[in-house]
């Protein structure tokens, strides 16, 4: 079993930058995708960035992309969020996802909530305005 813990938020103000973080333990699973995912009061959790086993390959959603940097340290089972340029829509509580096999995804890298097998429990990230 795999096991996420997240770190890092907290209140930030319009045009901050904060660096969340999740450290896997466990079973860990090096070579598999691990991803970001929020959620806003009142709305769906949603696919925000996504890397590869080796961290070669990185794909983000359309609304972060250019501001949010992901990155992994395979060494430390640790997989980083760097977030810029924060807005007020970025509020929301961030999870960390982690794929613990090779079982197929739809699309070029996996980015439904269906496709990943472990969740941390969410860190809350609040941008002031």
């Amino acid at each position: 079993q795999v096991q996420l813990v997240e770190s890092g938020g907290g209140l930030v103000q319009t045009g901050g930058s904060l660096r969340l973080s999740c450290a896997a333990s466990g079973r860990t699973a090096r070579n598999y995708f691990m991803g970001w995912f929020r959620q806003a009061p009142g709305k769906e959790r949603e696919f925000v960035a996504a890397i590869s086993g080796s961290g070669k390959m990185t794909y983000y959603a359309s609304s972060v992309k250019g501001r949010f940097t992901i990155s992994r340290d395979n060494a430390k089972n640790t997989v980083f969020l760097q977030m810029e340029s924060l807005k007020p829509e970025d509020t929301a509580v961030y999870y960390c996802a982690a794929r613990n096999s090779p079982t197929p995804y739809s699309g070029t890298y996996p980015r439904a909530l269906t496709e990943y097998d472990t969740w941390g429990q969410g860190t809350q990230l609040t941008v002031s305005s």
